[in-house]
C-alpha cells in the first residue's frame, strides 16, 4: 500500500522526467507535453500488458492511479491554489471594463451550453444505440459546458492576445466553474432522483453557492489585505495568503458556498487592492513568484494525472464513436454560447475582430470536468459519460491548445490593438 508521500514522490518524479524530456527534446506546451507523454505511456503501459501480461506493470501503474481520488484531490486541495494564483493576476480595471460580456458567457452561456450539449448527447446516443436517459445527457452537458480555469490559464502564458480579449477568456473561466457545479449538482440530484427541478430551487442554490461565494471571498479578502497592510515581512505575508486560501476554501464547502468563486474573489482582491496598499515591492516580486512557482508545480501534476487516469478508465470500443461524436457537439455548443451573448452586447459596445472564433476555440475543458465525470455516481451511466468526456478534454488540451495561436495570428494578425 502505497503513502501519500509515495503517492506525491512518484507524481512529482514522473512530471520532472517528462517535463524534461519535453523541455530537450519536444519542446510543446510544457502542460500539454506533460499530458502528451502520459497518454502516450499510458497507452503503452496498455499495449504491453496485452503482450505481456506476465510482467504485470500496467497492474501495478494502475494501482497506483487508483489510490488517487482524483476528484478529491483537485475539487477540494489544487483547486483552491490554482484559482488563488489565477486570480492574482486578473487586472480588476480591465475586469470592470468586460464584465458584461465575462458575467454573460460564464452564466446564460453556461446554461445554453448545458442544453445543447445535454440535448445533442442524448440523440447521438440514441443513433447510435447507446441506453443514456435524457436526465444523464443534461448532467454530462452540465459537466463539459464550463471551460476550465487551470488549462484556459496555462493555454494564456503561450498565447499572445489582445488584452481585451484575454480578460475575457480568462475571467470567464474563472467564474463560470462555479455556475457548472451548482448546475451539474441540481442536474445529478434530478437524475438519481434525489430531487426536482424548480426555478426556486436553481435561484436558491444559484445565490447560495455563487453569490454567497463571492461575498464571502471579497469579506474575507478584505479582512486578508488589512492584515497584510498592518506588517511589511514577506515570508509572513505569503503565509497569510496560504492561510487565506486553504482557510476561505475549507470555510466555503462548509456553509454550501462555492469555494472556487470565493478563491477568485479572494486573489483578485490581494492581486489588485493588495498590491496598491499592502505590499512593497520586495513583498509583491515574492509573493507572485512564489504562488507563480505553486501554479506551475500543480499545473505540472494536474495535466500528468490527467494523462494516466487513462489507465484506470475501462474503455468499450463500442463508445468511441459517440466518444468521437461528442467533440463537433460540444464546440458547436460552445460556439452559440459565446455567439449569443456577445452578439447581443455588440449593440453597445465593439469587440476585438475575431473574438467568437478566438472564444470558441480558445474555451478548453481540463481536469475539472474529468472530476466530475469521475463523480457520477450510476456506474451504468458513468462509463459513457466519462469516455465523451476524455475524448473531449484531451481533443481540447491538445488539438485546441496546439493551433490556438495560429488562428489568434490569422485572425487578428501581428501586432494587434490591446
Amino acid at each position: 500500500m502505497l503513502s501519500l508521500f509515495d503517492i506525491a514522490a512518484i507524481l512529482l518524479v514522473l512530471s520532472a522526467i517528462f517535463g524534461w524530456v519535453n523541455e530537450r527534446f519536444i519542446g510543446l506546451p510544457h502542460v500539454i507535453g506533460l499530458l502528451v507523454m502520459a497518454l502516450a505511456t499510458s497507452i503503452g503501459l496498455i499495449v504491453l500488458d496485452q503482450f505481456m501480461p506476465w510482467l504485470g506493470v500496467q497492474r501495478v501503474v494502475a494501482g497506483a492511479i487508483k489510490s488517487i481520488d482524483f476528484y478529491k484531490a483537485l475539487m477540494n486541495g489544487m483547486l483552491a491554489f490554482l484559482l488563488f494564483a489565477g486570480g492574482l493576476q486578473v487586472d480588476l480595471g480591465r475586469l470592470r471594463a468586460e464584465a458584461a460580456a465575462v458575467g454573460l458567457m460564464a452564466t446564460v452561456g453556461v446554461v445554453i451550453s448545458t442544453v445543447i450539449v445535454g440535448f445533442g448527447f442524448y440523440a447521438l446516443a440514441q443513433i447510435i444505440g447507446v441506453d443514456l436517459p435524457l436526465a444523464w445527457a443534461m448532467v454530462f452537458g452540465a459537466l463539459i459546458s464550463p471551460t476550465d480555469p487551470v488549462a484556459v490559464l496555462a493555454l494564456l502564458k503561450s498565447v499572445d492576445l489582445p488584452q481585451r480579449l484575454e480578460i475575457k477568456i480568462a475571467g470567464e473561466s474563472l467564474f463560470n466553474d462555479g455556475v457548472g457545479v451548482v448546475i451539474f449538482t441540481l442536474l445529478i440530484g434530478i437524475a438519481t432522483r434525489a430531487g426536482h427541478l424548480t426555478i426556486a430551487n436553481v435561484g436558491e442554490a444559484f445565490l447560495m453557492e455563487a453569490v454567497g461565494g463571492a461575498v464571502l471571498g471579497l469579506i474575507v479578502g478584505l479582512i486578508t489585505v488589512r492584515a497584510m497592510e498592518a506588517v511589511d515581512n514577506y515570508p509572513v505575508e505569503i503565509l497569510i495568503t496560504l492561510g487565506l486560501v486553504t482557510g476561505l476554501y475549507a470555510l466555503a464547502l462548509r456553509l454550501h458556498m462555492s469555494g472556487p468563486i470565493a478563491v477568485v474573489v479572494a486573489g483578485i482582491l490581494v492581486g489588485n487592492r493588495g498590491v496598491r496598499t499592502a505590499m512593497s515591492e520586495t513583498t509583491r516580486e515574492h509573493l507572485f513568484q512564489f504562488w507563480e512557482i505553486i501554479d506551475e508545480l500543480l499545473n505540472s501534476v494536474l495535466f500528468l494525472l490527467i494523462g494516466l487516469e487513462v489507465l484506470v478508465v475501462s474503455v468499450d470500443p463500442s463508445l468511441a464513436a459517440l466518444a468521437a461524436a461528442t467533440i463537433p457537439l460540444v464546440l458547436t455548443a460552445r460556439f452559440v454560447s459565446v455567439s449569443a451573448p456577445l452578439t447581443l452586447l455588440s449593440l453597445h459596445h465593439t469587440f476585438t475582430r475575431g473574438s467568437i472564433p478566438i472564444l470558441t476555440w480558445g474555451g478548453m475543458r481540463g481536469g475539472i470536468s474529468v472530476a466530475l465525470a469521475l463523480a457520477v455516481p450510476t456506474l451504468e451511466f458513468r462509463e459513457p459519460i466519462l469516455i465523451a468526456t476524455y475524448a473531449v478534454v484531451v481533443f481540447s488540451i491538445v488539438v485546441q491548445g496546439l493551433t490556438i495561436t495560429p488562428l489568434v495570428r490569422r485572425l487578428i494578425g501581428e501586432g494587434a490593438e490591446p
